[in-house]
Order: structure tokens, then C-alpha cells, then sequence
């Protein structure tokens, strides 16, 4: 029953990581119809921020507002230099993202070497639940996770800000042609997905080895999230997040971390090849 329960907790810890860190490329891509292969060095720098705000011996959540500022001015203008031109042309925002995910990766590697760095977790402990011994910082991620997920939705479908980016992704002509600011809308949905990004790098800092290499496991894991459960849907984030998830939690449980990442890529194809939309295809 023990072994049982702590597969559970860690396949939801496994769901809850995916869907934080996935969250900000879904928002990019399915609002805006732009791939950003720089998603994942943006979860990177949010990890560095963390990094950064302990050697200096500032509070852990003072790693936020940082990673929050730093991967907000950076969003701001990568779409306005970079990607605003190119909206109408995906291919061509796929070699611009991807050319500055190899420069962030640079940039990373001169300011902090390739040295892997380890943080400490900022809430220590475990805690018992229903006889299984789990550590509680995992337990602060999952709820977390929760109420970002749940904040944002809530926002997006309540508000009237939100209202007018369902304006803006449905018919940006139409929008525009009743005042709605689409060029102004479209930037905040992009500087969004970029702090969305770096918040889910400080929260999974602690976790996981810091590197300037360490946002390509996470761009794809990112990706493979959106192939099953769709865009344009929080169904089709957290259902992609599930599958992945729980299939690499699973299987990896069962064999090694190299069994449930091969299971995740065949998941990924299959997807791809019998269902190319998801499984929530907007």
C-alpha cells in the first residue's frame, strides 16, 4: 500500500512539473501560433535566478520577482524585435527562437560555467501521508502548480482583458477593426508566456541539476505535452501532462530514467503519426 501511495504522490509531482513548466510555451503557442524553441533556456534562466538569489544569501522568494523581471524584459524584446515581424511566417519564428536558444545557452555558460550547480531546497522535511513518507517542498510544488494553473484560467475566462485576447486569437482583423489594441495584446500574451516560464525554473531549481544545457530536456518534455493533449485548451495541457507525466513516472519507476523517457518519445510519435491534432484539438 506504501509503494502504491508514493507512486501516486510521484506521479502527480511528475503531471504538476509538466504542467507548470509546459505552461508558458502553451500559452505562446496556442494563443499566438508561435513555437518558441527558446522555452526552454527561459526555464533555465528562471533556475539561474534562483541560483543566484542563494549564493547571495536573499530569501528564496526573492527569486521570483527576479526571474519574473528578468525573463519579462527579455520577452518584451524578443517579440518586439524579433518575432513581431515574422507572426505570419512560423517557419521563420522557429530559426529565430532556435537561434536565440543557442545565444541564452552562451550567455549562460560565459556568466556561470558548465558546471552543474545545486540548490537547496527552501522548505525541508517530509511529511506522512496516508503512510508514505514524502519530501514537503514537492508538496508546495504541486499546490503551486494548482493555483498558478488555476489563477490564470480563472483570469483568462473571467476578465475582461482575457475576454479581448479570445478577440484577438479568434479574428485579430475583426479585433482591430473595433478597437481592441491587438499589437499590444499580443505582446503581453508573449511576455506572459516568457514569466510563466521563468517562474516554473525557480520552482523547479531545487530539483534538478542547474546548467545551461538543462532547458533542451525541458522544451522538449514541453513540447511532447502539447503533441497529445492538443493547443488552445488547459484540457489539453493538463491531459498532455497526465499521459506524459504519468507514462515517464511509471515506467521509470519500473526500469530507469532512460525507460520512461524512450516511453515518452514513443508516446510523442505515435501521437504525431494517428492523432497529429491531440487528443483536445481546439
Amino acid at each position: 500500500m506504501e509503494v502504491f501511495v508514493a507512486q501516486a504522490q510521484n506521479a502527480l509531482f511528475g503531471i504538476s512539473t509538466l504542467a507548470i513548466v509546459a505552461l508558458g510555451l502553451a500559452v505562446v503557442l496556442g494563443l499566438l501560433g508561435v513555437l518558441n524553441l527558446a522555452h526552454g533556456e527561459l526555464v533555465m534562466i528562471g533556475a539561474y535566478c534562483a541560483y543566484v538569489a542563494q549564493i547571495n544569501g536573499w530569501p528564496y522568494l526573492a527569486a521570483v520577482p527576479l526571474a519574473i523581471g528578468v525573463c519579462g524584459v527579455l520577452g518584451y524584446a524578443v517579440e518586439r524585435w524579433l518575432v513581431r515581424p515574422l507572426y505570419q511566417r512560423p517557419f521563420d519564428t522557429l530559426v529565430v527562437t532556435w537561434g536565440l536558444s543557442l545565444l541564452l545557452r552562451k550567455c549562460a555558460e560565459a556568466m556561470f560555467g558548465l558546471g552543474y550547480k545545486s540548490l537547496n531546497e527552501p522548505i525541508g522535511g517530509t511529511v506522512v501521508l496516508l503512510g508514505a513518507t514524502y519530501p514537503r517542498y514537492r508538496l508546495v510544488l504541486i499546490a503551486v502548480s494548482v493555483l498558478v494553473l488555476g489563477g490564470l484560467v480563472l483570469w483568462y475566462a473571467k476578465s475582461r482583458t482575457g475576454t479581448r485576447i479570445k478577440a484577438m486569437v479568434g479574428n485579430p482583423d475583426l479585433a482591430r477593426a473595433l478597437g481592441i489594441p491587438v499589437t499590444r495584446y499580443a505582446s503581453a500574451t508573449f511576455v506572459v508566456g516568457t514569466c510563466l516560464a521563468g517562474l516554473a525554473g525557480v520552482l523547479i531549481a531545487p530539483l534538478v541539476p542547474v546548467q545551461p544545457f538543462m532547458g533542451l530536456d525541458h522544451i522538449l518534455m514541453s513540447f511532447f505535452v502539447l503533441v497529445v493533449g492538443g493547443l488552445g485548451s488547459v484540457g489539453g495541457l493538463l491531459t498532455g501532462s497526465t499521459v506524459i507525466g504519468g507514462a515517464n513516472s511509471v515506467v521509470s519507476a519500473l526500469s530507469d530514467s532512460t525507460g520512461g523517457y524512450f516511453s515518452v518519445l514513443a508516446l510523442a510519435i505515435l501521437f504525431l503519426w494517428l492523432k497529429p491534432r491531440g487528443i483536445h484539438a481546439r
